[in-house]
């Protein structure tokens, strides 16, 4: 079930699966995440609880993920979508632009599953602790309105 959540001007794209959500990682999740990191953490805070909240409602359980583990995960993915768009406007070798729009493809949707259905939701676990240093790293400037998904 696709869910929107209209988000300070934004309408971010969630889907809800048993076990699992799906984050779009497209110009309307840029646009909102925008600005400081302060501004940036407190945003996620209020999509990540919007979602479980959701979920909880609609599968009548919480979702087994922690809310620093889930923002690691999407961050690191829109960081990723971000840094292969730049990338692929600045290099100009068909072959390794054709190798990332492949990778760029992967990091489109951010598949954030329980532990019983992601294998590396370890990682993201692991990372959480790390929340304010990947929070700190993404631009305060996504240029969400000049993105071309793939």
């Amino acid at each position: 079930m696709d869910k929107i959540y209209e988000l300070k001007g934004n309408k971010i794209t969630v889907g809800l699966e048993p076990k699992l959500i799906r984050v779009y990682s497209d110009a309307q999740l840029w646009a909102y995440l925008e600005g400081t990191a302060a501004v940036r953490l407190k945003r996620f805070e209020l999509l990540v609880n919007a979602i479980k909240a959701d979920y909880e409602q609609h599968f009548n359980q919480a979702l087994a993920i922690s809310n620093a583990s889930l923002i690691v995960e999407i961050l690191v993915h829109v960081y990723c979508d971000y840094l292969g768009l730049h990338f692929n406007r600045i290099i100009k070798i068909k072959w390794i632009q054709a190798l990332v729009k492949k990778l760029l493809k992967r990091a489109e949707v951010v598949d954030c599953g329980e532990k019983s259905v992601d294998s590396n939701r370890w990682v993201w676990d692991l990372l959480a602790g790390s929340q304010s240093l990947f929070i700190s790293i993404l631009p305060k400037k996504l240029n969400a309105k000049n993105i071309k998904h793939h």
